[in-house]
């Protein structure tokens, strides 16, 4: 609370139902800071990178950028009006944030070198997104994603992709419960091509 009074002059937490369902999106759940340190703070990134936050919501992955002091840009997507606003208006003084609102289906996906998915779709909407990405990917992309709906069969058999690591995280007040499971993951668009052939 403390790091999202810092960074954004409010909480980022969100105890609501999605008003997207229909179009496969989950309920908007802020990544706690600490499992952020542990999965974004060790990727490297550098002036030139540029990560999508994919699900956004009031932008609880903008503000640990910000506050951690992270290289490069960010962005946020959110298919909710509502929480896309909220979040582009807190984060509109930080120069290297951005926020659109709409579909990460929508958004052109060819500039980004990292990609971080805290469980926003269902594994349909997953596996498009997967398959855009491929598509536009001009340079290797690393994505982070934690999910606790078994979205990995949705990674089984495309070309290209090598997983970096994985494990899982407790979060707090669902110790015991339901782990999070993530994977880091990197996806080579001349790997993709290699096993073409």
């Amino acid at each position: 609370m403390l790091r999202d009074l810092a960074a954004a002059g409010r909480s980022l937490e969100r105890d609501e139902r999605t008003r997207h369902a229909d179009k496969g999106a989950h309920d908007p759940t802020a990544t706690p800071y600490r499992v952020l340190e542990g999965l974004l703070g060790g990727l490297g990134l550098d002036e030139g990178s540029h990560l999508l936050d994919v699900g956004c919501g009031a932008g609880r992955v903008l503000a640990y950028f910000v506050s951690a002091g992270l290289p490069g840009r960010v962005t946020g997507v959110e298919l909710d009006a509502g929480l896309a606003a909220e979040a582009a208006e807190w984060s509109a003084r930080y120069p290297n944030v951005r926020v659109v609102a709409g579909s990460a289906l929508d958004l052109p996906l060819a500039g980004y070198t990292h990609v971080y998915l805290f469980n926003p779709f269902d594994t349909p909407v997953l596996g498009a997104f997967l398959d855009r990405l491929e598509r536009e990917a001009a340079a290797p992309v690393t994505l982070v994603h934690m999910s606790d709906n078994g979205e990995w069969p949705a990674y089984l058999g495309r070309a290209g992709w090598t997983t970096l690591r994985e494990g899982s995280f407790e979060l707090p007040g669902e110790e015991d419960d339901c782990p999070q499971h993530f994977t880091v993951r990197r996806y080579d668009p001349s790997g993709r091509q290699r096993g073409r052939r």
